[in-house]
């Protein structure tokens, strides 16, 4: 599934546009879409009491093609407009004998309380894709009021017309004043903010629906969602008369006397991946202790320069003899910060001997050491998948954590290419990028695999499936579904608070039997969308009067006040 930024989104309604398909007619379109969403949730319309909040735009033309359909079929649809419009979407709904009501017919908003307090649903078509600006002005003042009913024990539903006012479409920023939705309707394809954090936890369900854009006009768009079926179709082929060697063969140059731990979960999680065989290259002090932890993994000790630090030379002249047979290499897991760990790192990445593996994943310290001089790295002899947590993203990028995280898919695109590398871009909804700018999006937003070692195992699998033969760009994305669905299934057992990331990578190869078809798929939770009563209509008295073709504050209120 495509995700589009709002730029993509008005140049496919361009396309659209010449294709013959009209900006009307995709309005109508989303309108009725909306309206159907909303029907399917509720069941019967009849008399069931539902607010429209109308803002300038298109977005607000959507919501009054909605409006129209919903009082079609028995609801009492009452619209409220930031201010009133002239355009036929307006004129139709007024005509119809809808009642309408704007901010100037309202002095203290005090129409607007009582219609949102009686609601039982309520329609955000207030800002859309091409607003980005900050909420003010009597927007603000309707949005405050929004809040407010929101927070009652009995409140009435909120479904948000393709975004939820004052989310950004782009970064998934939001402002202040946004009111987090139960559900989004979004037209054609999610937005990128719906899918980025904040703005994901304040969209509730999405519902992507069609609107009439012609297939195959958004083919060139290069940003999708990590689903399921595209993830399924990335996993390699496990032949019955396979041996080891089948498999692939991962070398990880990872750990330190301080962080040993750090390359045992990755060879755990490279394991788990389906990886044939793994080697352990680690400081020679440290070597032993790996053999009890990971007793499938070979051993290579490498001589120090001090307690649990690599000698930079003698340790490349022991690795690079074992590079002949290595698929895949994962360098940095809990390697330190000692400069002849760095010199050894960035020296490692342009030597024409690693030219011959298939690639090279680059975490933790091999991020930080490589962030002190990072221009071995357009220049590597492998392809090269990095996978920073934000945190190191802004230690390679100069930006603050904050920065970092208010523009992750622009900022994992744009470093991608700049750097000729893979892009993993780890938290909440993890981007995947590429050179050639195609992006990725996880769809996992899993507290239980913010603790330390995650990454780690994330980084070993995102090996093994190299060395299994999966192109960087394809292996990180199937790691990075794997490694969040194992995260999932260790929060389910074991509770968000209490995971670990060796209860992460035990369930990696559960997450890949799932997606092999070897267990049953369980059924995700749809979750309610149960529109009750939503209390006392108060002032609004006789709502389902029609109030007159004109509408204004007594047809929406159903008489005088």
């Amino acid at each position: 599934m495509k995700l589009l930024t709002s730029a993509e989104m008005r140049e496919l309604e361009g396309r659209a546009e010449s294709a013959g398909v009209s900006t009307d007619t995709l309005m109508e379109n989303a309108g009725l879409a909306v309206a159907q969403e909303i029907w399917m949730q509720l069941g019967s319309l009849e008399d069931r009491r539902i607010a429209v909040m109308v803002g300038p735009g298109n977005n607000g033309g959507d919501g009054l093609v909605a409006a129209r359909h919903l009082f079609e079929w028995g609801a009492q649809v009452r619209v409220y407009a930031v201010r009133e419009r002239t355009d036929p979407q307006w004129n139709q709904t007024v005509e119809m004998g809808v009642p309408c009501g704007t901010v100037s017919e309202d002095d203290n908003f005090e129409a607007l309380e009582a219609l949102l307090s009686g609601a039982e649903a309520i329609v955000d078509a207030l800002l859309g894709t091409g607003s980005s600006r900050p909420i003010e002005g009597d927007l603000a003042d309707i949005m405050v009021r929004l809040a407010a009913v929101r927070s009652r024990t009995v409140k009435p539903k909120l479904v948000a017309v393709d975004l939820p006012t004052g989310l950004d479409a782009d970064s998934g920023r939001l402002d202040p004043l946004t009111v987090a939705a139960d559900e989004t309707v979004t037209f054609h394809a999610p937005k990128v903010g719906l899918y980025m954090q904040p703005g994901a936890a304040a969209a509730g369900s999405v519902q992507q629906v069609e609107i009439g854009i012609p297939p195959g006009l958004d083919e060139d768009l290069q940003t999708e969602v990590l689903e399921r079926r595209a993830a399924k179709a990335l996993l390699p082929d496990r032949p019955a008369n396979a041996h080891k060697g089948t498999f692939g063969r991962v070398l990880l140059i990872a750990g330190s006397d301080r962080y040993p731990g750090a390359a045992v979960l990755a060879a755990r999680g490279a394991y788990r991946a389906g990886a044939g065989l793994v080697t352990i290259a680690t400081p020679q002090s440290i070597a032993q202790q790996m053999v009890a932890a990971v007793p499938e993994a070979t051993l290579l000790p490498l001589p120090e320069y001090d307690q649990g630090v690599i000698s930079g030379f003698a340790a490349w002249e022991m690795v690079r003899d074992e590079l002949p047979g290595v698929d895949a290499v994962v360098i940095g897991c809990g390697f330190g910060r000692h400069e002849h760990s760095g010199k050894f790192v960035r020296e490692f990445l342009i030597a024409p001997e690693v030219g011959a593996v298939q690639g090279i994943v680059v975490d933790a310290d091999g991020l930080n050491l490589l962030a002190k001089d990072i221009s071995a790295l357009p220049n590597a002899a492998a392809p090269v998948v990095l996978t920073p947590h934000p945190g190191e993203m802004g230690t390679l990028t100069g930006l603050s954590t904050d920065d970092v995280q208010q523009q992750r898919l622009t900022l994992a695109r744009d470093r991608a290419s700049d750097w000729n590398c893979h892009l993993v871009l780890k938290g909440a909804n993890t981007v995947v990028a590429t050179p050639d700018n195609r992006a990725r999006v996880s769809e996992v937003a899993q507290p239980a695999l913010a603790t330390a070692g995650t990454g780690d195992v994330l980084s070993g699998a995102i090996g093994a499936l190299i060395a299994q033969g999966l192109t960087p760009f394809d292996a990180a994305t199937l790691g990075v579904y794997l490694h969040g669905d194992a995260g999932n299934r260790a929060a389910r057992v074991h509770g968000t608070i209490g995971v670990t990331a060796g209860d992460v990578a035990d369930q990696l190869a559960m997450a890949s039997r799932s997606l092999a078809g070897e267990e049953p798929v369980e059924s995700p939770s749809l979750g309610g969308f149960g529109m009750g009563g939503g209390g006392d209509m108060g002032s609004l008295g006789q709502l389902g009067g029609a109030g007159g073709l004109g509408g204004g504050l007594e047809g929406l209120l159903g008489g005088p006040q």
